[in-house]
């Protein structure tokens, strides 16, 4: 720790210009791999954050108002006292007390005034040799938040940053929502659907109602995936400026919101029934004229009594007397005109509410409103990830067992050739766009042409999605993008419709396994033409071993090919 406050001051500048240094070395190493660009994006963002605590001691260094702004007055003021001979003293003081501190620092400013005198030029970043720092992670030690000093800069952690991702979200390449699918399926402003239909609407909130949408358990679901997906966002772009951008979205939805121009929100959340509601509030008030009381009402039954109650926002329990008798005195009369408490919770319309009621409402919808929009936000910035998580939910359910596990192991073995950083890439020179081989090199001419890896088959089922080699052609009527083509055609992927590439053909086939499995007519085997000499003859062509039948002398009738089988085997 330095003696004076502005060698402390000198101290923190420095921090800086050696974390900025840091940063450019770091940046200067090219990153190879998805691991490698993540574990750079938490460094910098670490030492980027270290920056920030020191830059803040150092405004309060230089604020006017600050108490360490009066010490670096003091200071400068003693150096600079109107008593030269109080400065003369101390200073000579100072000399007894640290007499080699003193010759060791004119023989430092000496050997300083050389060095620049023969690089004059020379590039800062090159200063030090921060090369084993590069890969260390500073260690942040923000406990002095009242006081000045560089902090324990000495400790260094050895080991990389952690990346805290889950199995499934394999280093933020994918989502995983599935906590998330299963809240909105159980809940009540959910509904049923799979995991992949639920990634494909995650921002889609126009088909919840607005009344189950001011419902605590949707406020609760909205938080949770806001802050999911807050959380996978930070943790896959760690220099990203997100919460600026939130409180952008916040502060432009809040305005729509108050001007009443929100699609679904025009009313701010305090309006009573929609138009919905009123026209069928308007409809009952005309059909009720002709019930003359209560009891022929209650000929409607309890469930009619308690679907026309709900339509209207009306209190639907109770007794059938009960509930006829609340809905018989909305006869001649508008919602308006009813009692408040005849409405259910949250159902009055706006004119039978009170002021702080209609207050609380509209928080409630404003922070559904912000909810939403930051969530759609997220769900636009992600929309890479998203649909690579679609794609990998469509091929595992695709995939077999064995599959499974090839692609578990080929995940570990690109992770254990991602943590050695001892081999390098070399330049591998490939004009042809050969494959490469085990050993990372393209294979030899002569055995690329030899599997055929020159010949190109395309896939119309697929896509158009091209295939080169005949082992890799027959291995695709199995992989998912084939499977995924048939099932969207809805033909089954059997051995029936193998080497089939073309959707014409495949509806064709198809088509034609249909008749033939319901016994439907087929003009090219079953129509029958009648020749010049009268007789009916099958445009499928006949076949005598098939077609043509023998009697044997007990009286068993075979094909001319099993008669002649058995013949032969003296079973006749």
């Amino acid at each position: 720790m330095a003696s004076t406050f502005l060698e402390q001051t000198r101290s923190l500048h420095e921090d800086l210009e050696r974390l900025e240094r840091i940063i450019v070395k770091d940046y200067q190493q090219e990153a190879k791999g998805h691991k490698d660009k993540l574990l750079q994006s938490h460094r910098v963002r670490k030492r980027m954050d270290e920056m920030q605590h020191i830059a803040r001691k150092l405004m309060r260094v230089y604020d006017d108002e600050s108490e360490e702004s009066r010490h670096r007055k003091e200071e400068i003021a003693a150096l600079g006292a109107s008593n030269p001979t109080a400065v003369y003293s101390k200073f000579y003081d100072r000399l007894k007390e640290l007499p080699e501190y003193h010759n060791k620092f004119y023989d430092r400013l000496k050997e300083l005034r050389e060095y620049h005198k023969r690089f004059p030029v020379l590039d800062i970043s090159a200063a030090e040799d921060d090369g084993s720092m590069l890969n260390e992670e500073p260690k942040l030690d923000f406990s002095g938040e009242e006081g000045l000093g560089r902090g324990d800069d000495a400790g260094q952690l050895n080991e990389e940053p952690k990346l805290d991702f889950g199995g499934e979200e394999s280093l933020g390449r994918y989502l995983d929502l599935h906590e998330l699918h299963r809240a909105f399926t159980n809940a009540k402003f959910g509904r049923q659907c799979d995991y992949l239909e639920y990634l494909g609407a995650l921002a889609d909130f126009g088909s919840i109602e607005r009344d189950k949408k001011l419902a605590r358990p949707y406020r609760q679901y909205l938080q949770q995936l806001l802050d999911y997906l807050v959380s996978f966002y930070e943790r896959t772009q760690p220099l990203a400026q997100l919460s600026k951008q939130l409180d952008k979205i916040k502060a432009e939805t809040e305005e729509v919101f108050q001007q009443g121009q929100l699609p679904g929100w025009e009313d701010r959340g305090i309006g009573g029934p929609g138009d919905e509601a009123a026209e069928a509030a308007k409809q009952l008030s005309v059909d009720l004229e002709t019930f003359d009381s209560v009891g022929e009402l209650e000929t409607m039954g309890a469930e009619q009594l308690k679907e026309k109650l709900s339509q209207l926002g009306l209190k639907c329990g109770g007794t059938l007397r009960q509930r006829a008798e609340r809905l018989y005195a909305l006869k001649g009369r508008s919602l308006e005109e009813l009692d408040a408490k005849m409405f259910a919770k949250g159902k009055a319309v706006a004119a039978l509410r009170s002021e702080q009621e209609l207050q609380q409402t509209q928080q409630l919808a404003l922070s559904v409103v912000s909810l939403e929009a930051q969530v759609a936000r997220l769900a636009e910035l992600l929309a890479n990830v998203i649909s690579d998580t679609k794609g990998r939910v469509e091929k595992k359910q695709a995939q077999t067992y064995e599959e499974m596990l090839a692609e578990l192991e080929e995940a570990e073995g690109d992770a254990a050739a991602d943590g050695d950083d001892e081999d390098e890439e070399e330049y591998v020179y490939n004009p042809l766009k050969l494959p490469l081989g085990w050993d990372g090199k393209p294979i030899p001419y002569w055995l690329y042409k030899l599997h055929g890896l020159n010949q190109e088959f395309k896939c119309e089922i697929c896509g158009n999605y091209s295939y080169w080699g005949r082992r890799a052609f027959e291995r695709h009527f199995k992989e998912w993008r084939h499977v995924n083509g048939m099932k969207a055609l809805g033909i089954p992927n059997n051995k029936d419709f193998y080497e089939v590439t073309k959707i014409d053909d495949a509806l064709s086939l198809w088509k034609n396994i249909q008749e033939r499995n319901t016994g439907g007519f087929n003009p090219e085997m079953d129509e029958e033409l009648e020749d010049a000499q009268g007789s009916e003859r099958n445009t499928g062509g006949f076949n005598p071993e098939m077609d043509e039948e023998l009697e044997d002398a007990q009286g068993n009738v075979y094909s001319r090919k099993v008669y002649e089988d058995l013949k032969r085997q003296g079973l006749l």
